[in-house]
């Protein structure tokens, strides 16, 4: 092509201006072939299999609507879960995939819009007339290069399920903050119990100590036998076991509750609250919830959020798929100055503009399009599975820890009654014992019963206070309604 073609190409102002309006109109009304959108059912029945103790219908008071802050009563677990959620490298991870997936919406909405950059060219190539000489042509100005024009909506679906991606996103990290808290608290909790323990643990090696001692000096007189004396030495060894386990388990609590937390917590965070020091009554560590209905709760918690926005994305990709039937419309453009000469390019009388609109209409793909639009049709299918999976497991965890919950405060009342009478019986013995009425085979049956029921109670204690967790965790507590669509 030789330098006056091209430029009477590139200097052509037929293009009314009526032909940019109708494209912009066009642009903005594109359709969609999406399917139009219909939440799955509940999949579960709407009524728990154990009525729940706390059974209120009031949504404003219910675990979703309760914040972690107003859950938890005692003052350094409170201060222990604000440190992890600053530290947690796991919520940070949650925090930037959040970031990512916004991003890549970002990415899809821009890209039903132009791309306009500055462009200069410069062309050089032997005339055309067999003269020898070399025609020069030089372009600069604004250039936009290949722009869909999304009359059939393909942009506007992958924008939608971006969109959706990023809501999904955001969901987990909800997910992710939840369990942090139920881990943290059931670890704190853990913790409390094997200082409890371990306390335990102390008194009663020295209690096998001074027993030991006793039993030494009553053999050394005649007035214990070889088989007593060999008994309290393994009552004592017992003891110091027992001990050494719970300085372990104690010590694998704080480890774990490090990492939980990101950082070392305070040894002051490491306890619980003492009523004297902030004014409040301890005794019950977590607030009660009303549970309310399945409908009302499961469909607020956040993994289950999280699998309905992964629907939409799959159903906004089946129109998507769509569209791919139909004609794909492209436009490059470009406009500013012209010339042989490179000197005269920004003189006056050098612009011109460029529009090249194309069509394009798939005829033989051999099956691709079919191919991905049954893909996407097969991972709606899946992902409507998954929702429906995530609200039955949902609901078990929710019927578990409702069981739980109606079990153990019963469990709890008889451990404690069995203590009192085992510290009863403890206090018999040793009153047999001291009279020379019983033998110390007795004291020392009555006081190993008297530690393992003991133990018993501080682990149901634990298992009821972790269950109070579980349940909060379990009916998406902590979170409101406050997804803004964008």
């Amino acid at each position: 092509m030789n330098k006056r073609s091209l430029l009477d190409l590139v200097s052509s102002r037929a293009v009314p201006r009526w032909t940019w309006t109708a494209l912009a109109a066009a642009a903005l009304s594109a359709c969609t072939f999406a399917p139009n959108y219909n939440q799955p059912g509940l999949s579960v029945d709407n009524v728990w299999p154990v009525t729940p103790p706390n059974a209120g219908n009031d949504a404003s008071s219910h675990a979703h609507a309760l914040q972690w802050q107003d859950f938890v009563l005692d003052a350094n677990l409170r201060d222990v879960i604000a440190l992890s959620l600053a530290n947690n490298r796991d919520l940070r991870a949650a925090a930037f995939n959040i970031e990512q997936a916004r991003a890549q919406y970002q990415i899809r909405r821009a890209d039903q819009l132009p791309t306009v950059g500055l462009s200069a060219t410069g062309l050089r190539q032997p005339a055309s007339d067999g003269s020898g000489a070399i025609a020069s042509v030089y372009t600069a100005g604004l250039a936009l290069p290949v722009w869909e024009v999304d009359f059939f909506g393909r942009l506007s679906n992958l924008k939608d399920a971006a969109l959706a991606q990023y809501m999904a996103t955001d969901e987990a990290r909800k997910s992710v903050q939840i369990s942090l808290i139920a881990a943290v608290a059931s670890t704190w909790l853990s913790l409390q119990v094997n200082d409890e323990l371990l306390g335990l643990s102390q008194d009663t090696l020295r209690s096998r100590d001074e027993s030991l001692k006793l039993v030494a000096l009553r053999h050394r007189y005649g007035a214990a036998s070889e088989l007593d004396l060999r008994l309290a030495e393994s009552q004592a060894a017992a003891a110091r076991v027992v001990l050494s386990q719970q300085q372990r388990l104690r010590a694998l609590d704080v480890n774990a509750l490090t990492l939980l937390v990101g950082a070392t917590p305070p040894p002051k965070f490491l306890q619980r609250d003492k009523p004297a020091e902030s004014g409040t009554n301890t005794t019950n560590l977590f607030k009660a919830i009303p549970v309310g209905l399945p409908s009302e709760v499961l469909i607020r918690r956040p993994d289950i959020q999280q699998a309905e926005w992964q629907l939409k994305a799959a159903n906004a990709n089946i129109g998507a798929a769509r569209a791919a039937y139909w004609p794909r419309i492209t436009l490059t453009a470009s406009g500013g100055a012209v010339s042989g000469d490179l000197g005269n390019l920004f003189k006056n009388g050098t612009s011109a503009f460029t529009l090249a609109p194309q069509a394009f209409l798939p005829i033989f793909d051999f099956g691709r399009n079919e191919a991905a639009t049954d893909s996407a049709h097969a991972v709606k299918a899946a992902a409507i599975a998954q929702y429906e999976k995530a609200i039955q497991v949902a609901f078990r965890e929710v019927s578990d820890a409702l069981v739980a919950l109606s079990t153990l405060t019963e469990q709890l009342s008889a451990q404690q009654a069995q203590v009192i009478a085992e510290i009863e019986r403890a206090k018999l013995t040793e009153l047999r014992f001291a009279n020379g009425i019983g033998s110390s085979l007795e004291v020392l049956d009555a006081q190993r019963s008297l530690l393992a029921s003991k133990q018993a109670l501080s682990q149901l204690k634990l298992a009821q206070w972790q269950n109070q967790v579980t349940l909060y965790k379990t009916l998406g507590g902590g979170w409101t309604d406050t997804i803004a669509s964008k």
